[in-house]
């Protein structure tokens, strides 16, 4: 073997390698790679091909004096994610890892605006509230086609939020394709340091309570109770609870949530890798299972909103407003190599308590609003979804 394969430029190859083929079935894995995995002779026979291209063309390639083992190293691990037909599987550079982590500070610096990857590409599921994307003109529903002049097409998820990405202050220029229009449309984006908002709650007339989850977050929880003590001191009699436009975010959060609106019965059940089924309950008596509720989702209602949603519907305990949900119901997580790069995979996919899968099924509503695409919120009045989950909760605390 050529001494330029030497063990320092090997492990995140390596614990890539080991990470997948225990993922294909053989162990259960950590949920952290921590310690350095060893090269060459420890590695299943069947990867031996791979350090041996590897060696080859850092021998022999005509220009084997300048190749970068890291960017040999990091198309390997790139090649065995996408033979995984993982729609959410992506490779982060050390650099893309780090601003993947600014999440769990509370904010992070981009343009504000939730996206996915689809069949027809890169979807905006909802810019954020009052961020710069939504100020710019980014709508739910965009397709993004370039940033900055660099076409998309091809890329993974997280490399083409990471070109969007970038400090406060400094501009993306991104090539959008609007819903239900056919000219593509340029729109320069100043990015900033974007808060993570979670809710916004307001009093609508007749003691009607309008609560609006945008993501689900540590403070979720925190900040729904409050919005309940709202309601309960403004003497409401109903709840709407919207959860449009919503993305999703972490499991433990829209669990606790969930749990506040339910007061027994499984919230949802996951499978993993192995085939072994966990099953989440709804534990205790929140402050919300006795109040007048109904759900409004849409097409980009995504992950943690479907499964809010899909567990209120199936237990019985409320009506579901509007169009079907966007069907994404897998768990990824990022496991980070030992240079600071990662893998981005999935690791189990969530059902509703009536064995309903999420991923590419989605939620159905109990009543189907075909509502134009617009950016959230606007007026009462014009708002079709709202409008119609206001009638639907009236008249149930009219027979109560």
């Amino acid at each position: 073997m050529s001494d330029r394969l030497t063990a320092a430029r090997l492990p995140p190859l390596l614990i890539a390698l080991s990470l997948l083929v225990v993922l294909a079935g053989c162990n259960r894995v950590s949920a952290v790679a921590t310690e350095p995995i060893p090269p060459g002779d420890q590695l299943p026979a069947e990867l031996g091909p791979v350090a041996e291209a590897y060696r080859i063309l850092l021998d022999d390639h005509v220009d084997h004096e300048v190749l970068e083992p890291g960017n040999l190293s990091a198309g390997a691990i790139r090649g065995m994610l996408a033979a995984l037909d993982d729609p959410h599987a992506s490779y982060l550079t050390a650099e893309q890892h780090s601003r993947d982590q600014e999440g769990y500070r509370g904010y992070f610096e981009g343009i504000g605006a939730q996206v996915t990857l689809t069949e027809a590409g890169l979807t905006v599921i909802a810019p954020i509230p009052g961020a710069p994307a939504e100020e710019a003109g980014i709508r739910a529903g965009d397709l993004i086609l370039s940033v900055d002049g660099q076409d998309i097409e091809g890329l993974t998820l997280v490399e083409s939020v990471n070109l969007i990405r970038g400090p406060g202050g400094t501009e993306v220029t991104l090539l959008v394709r609007h819903v239900g229009e056919f000219e593509d449309a340029s729109i320069t984006v100043t990015r900033g340091r974007i808060p993570i908002e979670s809710t916004a709650f307001r009093m609508l007339e007749d003691g009607i309570g309008h609560l609006w989850i945008y993501s689900f977050s540590n403070t979720t929880e925190e900040e729904v109770r409050r919005a309940m003590d709202e309601l309960e001191a403004a003497g409401g009699r109903g709840l709407i609870l919207d959860l449009r436009n919503n993305p999703g975010g972490l499991l433990a959060s829209v669990i606790s949530v969930t749990d506040l609106f339910l007061d027994s019965g499984t919230i949802l059940y996951e499978i993993d890798a192995d085939g072994d089924r966990n099953d989440y309950e709804a534990v205790r008596r929140g402050p919300a299972t006795d109040v007048p509720l109904v759900v409004i989702v849409n097409q980009f209602s995504a992950s943690a909103s479907e499964i809010m949603a899909g567990a209120i519907q199936t237990s019985g305990r409320a009506i579901v407003v509007g169009s079907s949900t966007f069907g994404k119901g897998s768990v990824n997580i990022a496991r980070e190599l030992s240079d600071g790069s990662a893998i981005y995979f999935t690791i189990r996919r969530w059902y509703l308590s009536d064995g309903t899968q999420i991923e590419g099924e989605g939620v159905t509503p109990d009543i189907e609003i075909e509502a134009e695409a617009h950016p959230l919120p606007i007026e009462f009045e014009q708002d079709v979804a709202l409008k119609r989950a206001f009638e639907v909760l009236d008249e149930q605390i009219a027979v109560r």
